[in-house]
């Protein structure tokens, strides 16, 4: 990939574009064991806001250093508010780079709830980023 531009960063994560390749990423920090909800959908509104004016075809979200409780996770939120931000935005596909052994790694990519594209879920990055440009 070409030289990442910052959009946007704090002390939760970077939202990253790589305009030459139509890809939007966020790298989440290891500080993300003190976020929040309101602060984990803040960033998520911040995060559909750039993707609909940049308009990327491709997002990566490397979760590897993410630590926020998942039961604080409001997805119902996230699934009426930022999904539909992100149809918008026109994905083609949408890859989490997670841990080895989390729920979905290995799994075929599909949709996820509302999206209108697929999500896979991938051990590695090398593995995420090729099926992104796939």
């Amino acid at each position: 990939m070409t030289a990442a531009r910052v959009l946007y960063d704090d002390q939760w994560g970077q939202i990253l574009s790589y305009p030459a390749e139509k890809t939007a990423e966020i790298r989440w920090y290891d500080t993300t064991a003190e976020l929040g909800s309101d602060q984990f959908n803040a960033f998520l509104a911040t995060f559909a806001d750039l993707v609909l004016s940049t308009r990327p075809s491709r997002i990566l979200v490397d979760a590897t250093g993410f630590k926020m409780d998942p039961a604080a996770m409001d997805m119902a939120w996230r699934n009426a508010n930022i999904i539909p931000k992100y149809n918008q935005a026109g994905f083609r596909r949408f890859a989490f780079h997670v841990p080895a052994g989390m729920p979905g790694v290995g799994t075929p990519p599909a949709p996820d709830g509302p999206a209108d594209f697929p999500t896979g879920w991938f051990a590695s990055r090398r593995d995420a980023m090729a099926w992104l440009s796939g």
